[in-house]
């Protein structure tokens, strides 16, 4: 079982932008999360989280308000354990940051608090194109993601009925909501909840890589969908990690992918301020090619 660690501070250290943060404190909170490892795994949630000013998209990373989280609530009915889920041993996932620009109600993109679990329309499998008044569409390879949420606590077996939120920036490493030339969109961004046999699947892109993180995506576990309209509910943060080999082969290949290649060869797991102290449980799984689009599955434990 993996250990349970602290959030850390997303490093953003991409060129004229200003930093909330110095490197001082980036390797102060890096050498909290260490010191975390010896603590068991299995908190479903951290309460009073607090985000940290950094994330992506270069100069057009628009600002953000810094605003304490907590993650222990819930409304509604609870998801329920499939009865016929995998039975084995599985470890819980890694509680990690939200970063600054989760777009979940926590903090605002500076013209007010951005929530786009609000939005009519945000319940969807395909996130590349933006809802409501927006009319945006992410350009990139197309990727399908498939997550499977399991219960760590016993034996493994598939979650139903439990909403998940994932977002992610685009292939210019830009967040929408937040990011000034998108900021008036919301795509790469949206809600599902796990069937029957645990899993949600996203039609989205391979995420940009910017400048002082590794490729990634973030997504949230609430216990069910009613739930899934604010950060307050949330039981569950995390992270996605993606195979270099796939992200140097998208990068180096694919258009519209110029900066993050640059970034990514600047980046490795082993300096990257979130998953530098393990990322197994994280690392999706992925086939495909650039031409005909990748399809990646991870397998999520919480303890639930």
């Amino acid at each position: 079982m993996q250990p349970h660690r602290h959030t850390a501070h997303e490093s953003d250290t991409e060129a004229g932008h200003d930093h909330d943060q110095s490197l001082a404190h980036d390797l102060a909170v890096l050498q909290q999360r260490r010191r975390a490892l010896g603590l068991l795994a299995g908190v479903a949630s951290l309460g009073g989280l607090t985000l940290l000013g950094c994330g992506g998209g270069g100069s057009e990373a628009g600002t953000s308000t810094v605003s304490t989280v907590s993650t222990g609530g819930s409304t509604g009915s609870t998801g329920s354990t499939g009865s016929t889920g995998s039975t084995g041993s599985c470890s819980v996932i890694p509680e990690e940051t939200a970063g600054p620009y989760p777009g979940d109600g926590s903090n605002s993109n500076g013209s007010g608090t951005a929530n786009v679990l609000a939005l009519s329309g945000i319940v969807r499998s395909d996130i590349r194109t933006s809802i409501g008044t927006a009319s945006g569409t992410a350009g990139g390879v197309p990727l399908t993601l498939t997550l499977k949420l399991v219960n760590a606590s016993s034996s493994c077996t598939d979650l139903s009925g439990y909403a998940i939120y994932l977002w992610h920036c685009d292939r210019e490493g830009r967040y929408s909501l937040y990011s000034a030339s998108v900021v008036n969109e919301n795509y790469l961004r949206g809600v599902q909840s796990t069937g029957s046999d645990g899993t949600v699947t996203f039609t989205t892109i391979f995420p940009g890589c910017y400048d002082g993180r590794m490729p990634h995506m973030h997504f949230e576990v609430y216990r069910n969908a009613g739930a899934a309209t604010s950060y307050a509910n949330k039981i569950k943060t995390s992270q996605i990690a993606f195979p270099t080999a796939v992200c140097s082969t998208v990068y180096s290949t694919a258009s519209g992918y110029g900066s993050s290649l640059t970034n990514f060869n600047r980046i490795s797991f082993a300096s990257d301020n979130v998953f530098s102290d393990g990322y197994t449980t994280q690392l999706a799984t992925i086939t495909g090619d650039v031409a005909s689009g990748y399809a990646a599955t991870l397998t999520v434990g919480i303890a639930a």
